[in-house]
C-alpha cells in the first residue's frame, strides 16, 4: 500500500493543503484535464448553443404573440431593444465573471437584467467552452497562487538559526 493510500479502504487520501474549487459541469477535472474534460467541454459547448437556440425560438414566438395582439410597433421594438441591450449587458458580466470574481452586491442587483438577458449569458458560455471550462483560468490562477502561499508557508529553513554564528564586523 503506498504512502498516499488511505490504509482503511484503498482510496487515495486526500492531499494537504488548499484544495481546487469546483467548476459547474467540470468538478476538479479542470486541474489536470481528466475524465472526460474534453467530452464535457464539448457537451457545455453544445448545449449552452442549443438552450440559446431554443431561447430564441421561445422568444421569438413571444414576439409573434405581440405582432399578432396588434400592441404597435413602438411596444415590439422596445421589446426587441430591451432584450438585445439586456442580451450584450448579460454577455459582458459573464464573460468578465470568467477572469474576475464579481461583486456580490452588483450580482444580486443584477439578477433581473441577467435574466432577462439570458441568451446572452448562455453564448458567453458557448464561446468560453470553445477554448476552457468556463471559468477555469480564473480558478486555477488562485488555486496556484493558494499552492505557493502554502508551499512557502510549510517550507522550513535548514539548520538551528540558535546554533548560528554570528560574523565578526
Amino acid at each position: 500500500m503506498s504512502a498516499e493510500e488511505n490504509h482503511t479502504d484503498g482510496v487515495p487520501a486526500t492531499p494537504a493543503g488548499p484544495q481546487p474549487e469546483p467548476l459547474r459541469f467540470f468538478g476538479t477535472t479542470w486541474v489536470e484535464h481528466s475524465r472526460g474534460y474534453a467530452v464535457r467541454r464539448l457537451g457545455v459547448a453544445v448545449g449552452s448553443l442549443a438552450a440559446a437556440a431554443a431561447a430564441s425560438f421561445v422568444l421569438r414566438f413571444a414576439y409573434q404573440g405581440l405582432q399578432i395582439a396588434a400592441v404597435g410597433g413602438f411596444v415590439s421594438l422596445l421589446v426587441l431593444v430591451m432584450f438585445a441591450v439586456c442580451s450584450a449587458l448579460a454577455f459582458g458580466h459573464t464573460w468578465s465573471a470568467f477572469s474576475t470574481r464579481p461583486d456580490p452586491g452588483r450580482q444580486s442587483s443584477l439578477r433581473g437584467l441577467l435574466s432577462i438577458g439570458f441568451i446572452g449569458s448562455l453564448l458567453a458560455y458557448f464561446f468560453r467552452s470553445l477554448t476552457e471550462a468556463p471559468g477555469e483560468k480564473l480558478h486555477r490562477a488562485e488555486y496556484e497562487k493558494a499552492r505557493e502561499e502554502y508551499d512557502r508557508r510549510i517550507t522550513r529553513r535548514s539548520g538551528n538559526p540558535a546554533r548560528k554564528r554570528r560574523r565578526d564586523a
